[in-house]
């Protein structure tokens, strides 16, 4: 099984820099750094997206990023907590009845 190789958020960030600050062709700069195109690329286009504050695969996350993903954790399980208790109550209601 091949494992998948995972990259740090600063080798993201360097990574672009060279495309946008040295002005390396995607192509070239892949090739010095040993990933496809197609990943440097993709990588450009998310700090385009997220002014480099975000990136999918192995990127750190910030603080702030960290602690929506923990909030939002938190909301579905207490959405799933108030469903169940919703049908708890409706079914505990037809019993009394």
């Amino acid at each position: 099984m091949k494992t998948r190789k995972t990259y740090s958020k600063e080798f993201k960030l360097d990574a672009i820099a060279l495309v946008r600050e040295q002005n390396y062709s995607i192509a070239e700069a892949a090739r010095n750094l040993e990933v496809t195109p197609q990943i440097l690329g993709r990588w450009i286009k998310e700090a385009e997206n997220d002014d480099g504050h975000a990136f999918r695969g192995n990127g750190k996350l910030t603080p702030e990023q960290e602690e929506i993903r923990k909030l939002k954790a938190q909301v579905k399980r207490l959405e799933m907590e108030r469903e169940i208790l919703k049908k708890a109550t409706f079914f505990f209601a037809k019993e009394t009845k």
